[in-house]
């Protein structure tokens, strides 16, 4: 007897009518059938003679859906071994939105089972019916299962998607906490519930209500429209990529990464100075002026080297390796096990790399600022066990160098003694958790700010501050600092 292998079924996206011929042919000819799950309009409207089996059981007595799934691909596997072979039916199409359909065609074709497919109307057809929109140009579609897993939507905010399968209340509030990361609140969306069935309904609300609807079920998907144009990364790097096209803009076009340095600096101080000043106005614009120049870098190396998704992989490849304790097994306790175990990481990576030469020091960059540069090398070698086992070393270490500048012999001593000094006073704020560059940044601002307070005061007393004298000038500058 022939063996009769394996049938997938798609039962369409809900309603009875919807059935393709075909399959209405092969439930008509049928004797018995296997459901991935009962739960389905389309089932109403079986042949009365069809002896059903569904896997719904499984979904009860199971902990994770991947087991489920597992488990269900194992029997039909076994069932298509058999001279009868099976006829397994899904929701939709048996490739749309379908753990197991697509696990099962490979098991088949692996071990050479027989396979044949029998296609249905997914649930995308009569979804964007619904709404009345085309996905093309480009719409993503994903899983609200996948999606809650993440802290971040993983599509584009300038096109469109489609979330499904948001089947009760729970699944509609993680979905609205991953979305929040990138969309407003009040951002209007369409739940979109029992498309292609006599229930269909098409609910218009803000984003923060969608898992208040009443009318969420197993056939519920969400649409979800674009932020607008120009709100994703694809569209920056298209405006820069056409900057610096042939029909592009004649300046950006002349630009090399070496001319683009000088800019790069700029835009990252500018974005320290709207940081320093807490400023969340100027930063989004600072933000924006360094993503521009970075995006622009990126695209001039793209046309003789690597490109943007080069430089992403690598550097998202190297945030989950240097996690093990978020993105693997590892157990850590507190921030200092996760600086050892980092740099512990990157002397692997170094040996790995042939750089057995190198240092811990090695990979701080010589163009930071002094005083970032010193507490970065102070920090480092602190990870490793070479640091000051109490702080009150640290402060007789400051008032050491204090007196060694006292007493130097000359100039170039005082200037060594100088450094040492400065050197050991960022290690004290280093101590104290406290940035040495940003708070040096923001004193030198109160300076500005209190003097120039002082000259304006001078100003309009009619005084020439170079003909006072030192108690009229503190007298003005202890005003300066009460106005703060």
């Amino acid at each position: 007897m022939a063996n009769l292998g394996i049938t997938l079924l798609g039962l369409g996206p809900g309603s009875p009518e919807l059935l393709t011929r075909q399959a209405w042919q092969v439930l008509e000819n049928a004797t018995e059938i296997h459901l991935r799950t009962r739960h389905h309009p389309t089932v109403d409207g079986f042949p009365e003679h069809l002896l059903v089996h569904s896997f719904d059981h499984l979904y009860e007595k199971t902990e994770s859906f991947e087991d489920v799934y597992a488990q269900i691909v194992d029997e039909i596997i076994a069932l298509g071994r058999k001279p009868e072979g099976v006829i397994y039916a899904v929701p939709g199409h048996p490739f749309v939105a379908e753990s197991t359909a697509p696990e099962i065609y490979r098991r088949a074709k692996e071990e050479g089972i027989s396979l044949s497919v029998v296609e249905g109307l997914s649930f995308l057809e009569p979804l964007f019916t619904s709404l009345g929109v085309d996905p093309l140009p480009h719409i993503a579609v994903v899983d609200a299962l996948s999606l809650v897993d993440g802290h971040h939507p993983p599509f584009p905010p300038s096109a469109p998607a489609l979330i499904a399968q948001i089947y009760d209340a729970h699944i509609a509030s993680e979905v609205k906490l991953t979305l929040a990361n990138l969309y407003p609140d009040d951002h209007p969306v369409r739940l979109v519930h029992g498309a292609g069935t006599q229930n269909e309904l098409v609910e218009d609300l803000p984003l923060f209500e969608i898992d208040r609807s009443e009318q969420i079920g197993l056939l519920t998907s969400l649409f979800l429209p674009p932020l607008g144009p120009h709100t994703s990364f694809e569209s920056l790097q298209e405006i820069t990529a056409h900057l610096r096209a042939p029909e592009g803009c004649p300046w950006d076009q002349k630009q090399t990464p070496q001319s683009m340095r000088p800019h790069l600096m700029e835009e990252a101080y500018e974005l320290l100075a709207a940081i320093d000043a807490d400023d969340f106005s100027k930063m989004q614009e600072e933000f924006g002026d360094v993503l521009l120049v970075i995006t622009m870098l990126m695209q001039i190396i793209s046309e003789v080297d690597f490109n943007s998704a080069d430089v992403i992989h690598d550097i998202s490849a190297k945030l989950i390796y240097r996690h093990p304790h978020v993105f693997g097994d590892l157990q850590v306790d507190g921030e200092e096990a996760v600086l050892k175990n980092w740099e512990q990481l990157k002397a692997e990576e170094r040996q790995a790399n042939g750089e057995t030469d190198k240092g811990l020091l090695d990979g701080v960059s010589i163009a930071l600022p002094a005083l970032t540069q010193a507490q970065e090398y102070q920090g480092r070698a602190g990870r490793v066990g070479f640091d000051w086992p109490e702080i009150q070393g640290v402060i007789d270490k400051v008032c050491e160098e204090v007196e060694e500048i006292r007493t130097a012999p000359d100039d170039e001593a005082r200037s060594a003694e100088m450094g040492d000094l400065l050197f050991s006073v960022v290690n004290l704020a280093r101590w104290l958790d406290i940035d040495a560059e940003s708070v040096l940044r923001e004193a030198n601002d109160r300076f500005r700010g209190r003097f120039t307070r002082v000259e304006t005061t001078a100003r309009k007393r009619g005084l020439d501050m170079s003909e006072m004298s030192i108690e009229e000038l503190e007298a003005l500058w202890e005003q300066a600092k009460k106005r703060d």
